[in-house]
């Protein structure tokens, strides 16, 4: 306990999995918590300190399980392992923490999704409201650094992803307060903690860069002057390095992120698009899904991130879209794409196995899989000659590092154990003296059948059997009833019921050779893993430059094979502020479409340019006006990824974001009710927005009264139109926004088409021009199964209601300026009161004067 207590009180706030024998044990609170998490049994076993010691343990074979579980839950687990000698010294064998695992440093592949990328973000307050941000992925081996004002601190935690957050201990108690608003409000919702202020220190951080880039000055990489950036990676490289027990030798590359290089997607607009998970949470499909038939793990992290973070810069679009349009070829399903795909299939996660291998984490089997993928990779170069610029660099990049092959297939064996310490890893003829010490075991057998014959022929007993088992050792069995033939050399080792266990010097002095010779075996065997691990490291910034090639080749040829199989066009990137789509499609619902029997979807235009930059879209619900606009922004999305899109045609200009507020929902936890969080979103939206954003505004207004609604939508269109002058699809039932393109020449009204078949509609689900001439508000419900006496009363409502509105007097404008308050003379009341001089009146005179103007106010 005293060797357990003083590792422990390293790792105070995380559990300890205390190795011993097989199991990994956890002691006192760490086993409370542990059983209650893990559903295990709570033991308690003799005393430390005048108190039982409460107890909890896991198989060492089945950590990895319990470990997911743990990761899930948000907890970190320092991994405590023997790594003395037993026998070596008086007391307990020596052990210490080899690694920490959390949920932002995972590298196993048990622990982590193939299609899943941990993120380590460091936030790090600075003076003048600004924030340092750095976030590392373990096994990518790149830090990523930003600096952005306190208030845009949300936008940048959703841009890193994290899977776990640390700040400085010395923060305030409002820039901690700020952090856990954010994790309640949805921004992310992994686990945060403090770490040693003195660890998120500027100059430290910058030298730890400089040291992992071997270079002289951060210039190069325009992070020289990003000194509160600098302060947070200090902190999140320390606690990287204390996770792993090691320097990240691998973390070779910086990556400054500026506000102004990728499109901007907010929470908001990620969620209401449903790019990688729909809004209820279920298994149902999203674009992410659609996209995403890459043939790694690799592909598939690389695809998430291009979908999310979309470059501003066209450069980037063009050249992904020009590598795709070479791979897709002439079109059809037999595209340079699909012989590439095919050698894509079985490659084996280099990305992560160069990471662990760096970190010596790496297992024998994921090098054998290393081995065979390096192999696979000078195919590709033969597939990749006289291909675009773009894909000219990916194959070069995939030529595997010299002798890197010859060395992983001469030192392996072509099965390996599953870990180093169950043997039988390193392959036969790599190493003499492993040859002659697994020689030793292999002769076993043999000699063992030849001591048999010999010490029957000897003795003369029949029955008599030489053994082996992991308890005893070497021994000759001999029955009962033979017992009196045993010659005088035999030592007894073993009494059974009927028969007695002997040993005899030679077969002793063999046993002390082979079980050796086991033993040297295998810690010679542990030796010559650790000499190829030491071999492997200079190849590992080469290895780590192909698996971001395979993985940029895998992502190019499933956006060429969906391109293909969906019948997706190339967009065309112009100058001018546009976006013009002919015969959109909504790529998710039309996939949809087209698995069931309900029809093919109906394809839309959508014209917005620098004299039309708003729609006014009304319509019936269920008659498409949200897919409508979904499917534009959708759209967008995919040019300025690179990739190609769901219509026949496609003009884009410059775009910095894509805005969105759809749906209602409230926020009770934070106290904020459906209106209240539709009003918060959509004040962000126009402090935000840009003449080069797309903003999707969809019912505005809906969670007030009707006079509330109309008005703060009618505000909100009208901002967005002459203020901001972004690109606008503004859906609302609100026919009265329809007088809006009357006096706002950027504007027009559309509608989405339906017709009525008696007291039924059939939706269209066509845009066209104009606004709708009813809302079709009862069909709806009665295709919602309405009962019918319900309807029936809503008819007559509306009947009596439009009647009334038939009678009033002209609709007010709700466009027109408030009229000027009119100009009129003082009341009677008025008069009378301003003629009162109170000093100079007596008692009677003063209650006169009250039944006076008494009688005026009240007549």
């Amino acid at each position: 306990m005293q060797q357990y207590l003083a590792l422990k009180a390293g790792y105070p706030d995380t559990l300890v999995f205390y190795r011993m024998g097989d199991f990994y044990e956890l002691f006192y609170a760490d086993a409370e918590k542990a059983a209650r998490l893990l559903d295990i049994t709570l033991t308690q076993r003799g005393q430390s300190a005048g108190q039982p010691v409460t107890m909890a343990g896991v198989p060492f074979h089945a950590l990895e399980n319990y470990l997911a579980r743990l990761i899930k839950l948000g907890e970190s687990v320092a991994i405590c392992e023997q790594v003395g000698e037993v026998g070596a010294s008086k007391g307990p064998v020596e052990r210490k923490v080899v690694r920490v695992v959390t949920p932002g440093t995972l590298t196993d592949a048990e622990l982590l999704s193939d299609k899943a990328e941990a993120m380590l973000l460091a936030v790090h307050p600075g003076p003048r409201a600004r924030c340092g941000l750095a976030w590392l992925s373990v096994t990518q081996g790149r830090v990523f650094l930003a600096e952005c004002a306190t208030e845009d601190l949300a936008r940048w935690i959703t841009i890193a992803h994290p899977s776990e957050v640390i700040y400085s201990a010395g923060v305030t108690e409002r820039f901690e307060s700020g952090l856990q608003q954010l994790r309640q409000a949805g921004v992310f919702q992994c686990p945060m903690s403090p770490r040693p202020d003195w660890q998120f220190d500027g100059p430290l951080g910058a030298r730890k860069l400089l040291e992992l880039l071997g270079a002289a000055s951060l210039q190069a990489w325009g992070a020289q002057d990003l000194a509160v950036a600098h302060a947070a990676a200090a902190g999140l490289l320390a606690y990287a390095e204390h996770t792993q027990g090691r320097a990240l030798s691998h973390v070779h590359s910086v990556q400054v992120q500026r506000e102004d290089d990728r499109i901007d997607l907010p929470l908001t607009t990620r969620r209401n698009l449903e790019l990688v998970k729909t809004l209820r949470g279920d298994d149902a499909p999203t674009l992410l899904s659609l996209l995403d038939t890459c043939m790694t793990g690799m592909g598939s992290r690389l695809l998430r991130s291009w979908l999310l973070e979309p470059p501003r810069d066209r450069g980037i679009a063009r050249e992904r879209l020009a590598a795709t349009q070479a791979l897709r070829g002439a079109g059809g399903s037999s595209g340079p794409f699909s012989v590439l795909r095919g050698l894509l299939r079985g490659v084996s996660d280099v990305e992560r196995i160069t990471a662990r291998t760096a970190l010596r984490q790496v297992r024998p089997r994921e090098l054998v899989g290393l081995a065979k993928t390096l192999l696979k990779t000078e195919q590709f170069a033969q597939q990749g000659q006289a291909q675009d610029p773009f894909l000219a660099r990916i194959f070069a990049d995939l030529m595997p590092p010299p002798d890197c092959v010859a060395l992983l297939q001469r030192a392996l064996a072509e099965e390996p154990a599953a870990l180093v310490r169950d043997g039988g890893v390193i392959a036969d003829g790599f190493d003499a003296e492993l040859d002659e010490l697994r020689g030793i075991q292999s002769n076993c057998d043999s000699f063992l059948l030849d001591l048999e014959v010999r010490e029957k022929a000897r003795t003369g007993i029949p029955n008599l059997r030489v053994q082996f088992n992991k308890v005893h050792g070497f021994y000759i069995e001999v029955t009962s009833s033979h017992l009196a033939s045993v010659p005088e050399d035999y030592r007894r080792r073993q009494t059974l019921k009927n028969a007695e266990r002997f040993i005899t010097p030679e077969l002793k002095a063999f046993e002390d050779k082979a079980l050796s010779a086991q033993e040297r075996a295998l810690a010679r065997e542990k030796w010559l893993y650790e000499q190829l691990l030491d071999a492997l490291q200079p190849h590992v910034r080469a290895l780590t430059r192909l698996a971001q090639a395979l993985a940029t080749l895998d992502v190019l040829c499933t956006l060429a094979e969906r391109a293909a199989t969906l019948g997706w066009c190339a967009p065309q990137f112009v100058a001018e502020p546009c976006i013009e789509i002919e015969a959109g499609r909504h790529p998710v619902v039309e996939a949809r479409l087209a698995e069931t029997a309900n029809g093919s979807f109906i394809a839309n235009h959508t014209r917005l340019n620098a004299n039309t930059r708003m729609q006014v879209i009304t319509g019936p619900n269920m008659g498409g006006k949200s897919t409508y606009m979904r499917q534009v922004a959708l759209i967008v999305l995919l040019a300025c990824m690179g990739s190609h899109v769901p219509a026949a045609a496609c003009r884009l200009g410059p775009i910095d974001a894509i805005h969105t507020r759809i749906g209602a929902a409230d926020d009770l936890a934070n106290a904020q009710s459906t209106f209240m969080l539709e009003m918060t979103e959509a004040a962000q939206i126009l402090h935000s927005a840009t003449p080069h954003s797309l903003v999707l505004m969809d019912e505005i207004g809906r969670g007030t009264s009707t006079f509330d609604g109309l008005a703060l939508a009618s505000g909100i269109a009208t901002h967005l139109h002459d203020k901001t002058r972004a690109f606008v699809l503004f859906a609302t039932h609100y026919f009265e926004l329809t007088e809006l393109p009357a006096r706002a020449r950027h504007a027009v009204n559309m509608h989405v088409s339906a017709t009525e078949a008696g007291s039924d509609i059939v939706f269209l689900h066509e845009i066209q021009p104009g606004p709708a001439s009813r809302s079709y508000g009862i069909q709806v419900a009665k295709l919602a199964g309405m009962p019918a006496p319900v309807l029936h009363h809503a008819r007559h409502t509306l009947a009596a209601l439009e009647e009334r509105a038939g009678a009033a007097e002209r609709q007010v404008d709700l466009f027109a300026p408030p009229p000027a308050p009119e100009a009129v003379g003082p009341t009677a009341l008025e008069a009378a009161l301003a003629q009162i001089q109170p000093d100079t009146l007596s008692p009677r005179e003063a209650l006169d004067l009250l039944y006076q103007l008494k009688r005026m106010a009240l007549p």
